[in-house]
């Protein structure tokens, strides 16, 4: 049975966009359900969006709140490819792996992919992102925001591991570097050995 937060998370457009003051759909959508949240956050769900929000928990209605943002058409992002960098920070921001591309190549945006959640327009070092409408039938879509939602959940385990690797590895670094040197240890062995030799060098 679903939980209140997936029966949330599903009325969400899944843009991932963090306007509602959550990093994505789903942090949100728990954090109505624990009460800790209002209905209102949510600019691309908009009024109509809220209204759904407040017909499944039986609460009023609410306008927009304004500190979230305004409500306006879904944008698609573009990169202007002639004046793309390579940076890769767009890709960084992309909260549903929507833009593709490698350091000091050009990158291009997945428009299918695309949520419009603009995080990567201010990414930009060199303004090359622009936004165009998204087709009303693509931002109305529950299929595409099912696909959004795999996407955000795909990366965030990636990164999750990725972190974990990272941890790891410096975990390891650290657990070498304070080991004491022992014959099972010759790496270690040999360069306590230079040392030595060296601070006897040292008048």
């Amino acid at each position: 049975m679903n939980s209140l937060a997936d029966r949330i998370d599903a009325l969400l457009p899944q843009t991932q966009c963090e306007q509602c003051g959550y990093h994505g759909c789903r942090p949100y959508a728990e954090a109505i359900a624990a009460g800790e949240a209002a209905i209102n956050q949510c600019p691309p769900g908009g009024s109509a969006g809220i209204a759904r929000l407040a017909a499944l928990l039986g609460r009023p209605a609410l306008p927009l709140d304004p500190a979230r943002g305004v409500e306006k058409p879904r944008m698609l992002a573009r990169i202007v490819e002639a004046d793309c960098i390579g940076c890769t920070k767009c890709i960084q921001a992309c909260p549903v792996d929507a833009i593709v591309g490698a350091a000091k190549l050009m990158h291009t945006v997945i428009a299918d992919d695309c949520t419009g959640c603009e995080l990567c327009v201010p990414a930009c070092p060199v303004d090359c992102i622009v936004l165009e409408p998204m087709p009303a039938a693509q931002a109305g879509d529950p299929l595409h925001a099912d696909a959004a939602r795999r996407h955000f959940q795909r990366r965030e385990a990636r990164l999750a591991r990725e972190r974990a690797e990272r941890d790891a590895e410096l975990a390891a670094r650290k657990a070498a570097v304070d080991t004491p040197a022992t014959p099972s240890n010759p790496v270690l062995a040999a360069l306590a050995r230079a040392r030595a030799k060296q601070q006897g060098k040292t008048p």
